[in-house]
């Protein structure tokens, strides 16, 4: 039994290291590491404007991508505790979205991105992906790929 444990800690580390290491190498190359100084207007009608006063996650993702959809919850349980933005890519209409979230009971700030705008700004090529910037508006890390809720506290903890 002690074998088994210590080679499903081996194998957990080993997927760890590996996922980082690709999610590193699938990160898209920005011409600028600081918070887009912006305003968005959210599906909900409010008006999101981004300010570097506190660590903020800007997360891509799409209704049509399925890892998006496992990862989800994550963001939705990371937003209660955190300043999360979301934009959805080339999902559709605003009635759309709306259904999507009501579909599977989803709460965070979303903007649509119907054009793809945004997803050309930050050269978003992979989905989901999710940057994090720190209270001064610096770009502290990039995810591609699932992130687990876990790991989003984890480094919004580093960036506090």
């Amino acid at each position: 039994m002690k074998k088994i444990l210590k080679e499903l800690l081996l194998l957990s580390v080993s997927v760890f290291i590996l996922t980082n290491i690709i999610s590193y190498l699938r990160q898209p190359e920005l011409t600028n590491d600081r918070l887009p100084q912006s305003t968005l207007t959210l599906l909900d009608g409010a008006r999101y404007r981004f300010e570097p006063t506190h660590p903020v996650i800007i997360h891509f993702w799409a209704t049509w991508c399925r890892v998006c959809k496992m990862e989800a919850s994550n963001i939705d349980r990371i937003s209660k505790q955190y300043d999360v933005i979301t934009i959805a890519i080339n999902s559709g209409a605003d009635s759309d979205l709306q259904a999507y979230m009501k579909k599977y009971d989803l709460h965070f700030k979303v903007y649509n991105d119907s054009n793809g705008e945004w997803a050309k700004r930050f050269n978003i090529k992979v989905f989901p992906t999710t940057f994090i910037y720190d209270a001064k508006g610096k770009l502290r890390f990039t995810e591609v790929g699932y992130t687990s809720t876990v790991g989003l506290i984890a480094r919004m903890k580093l960036v506090e």
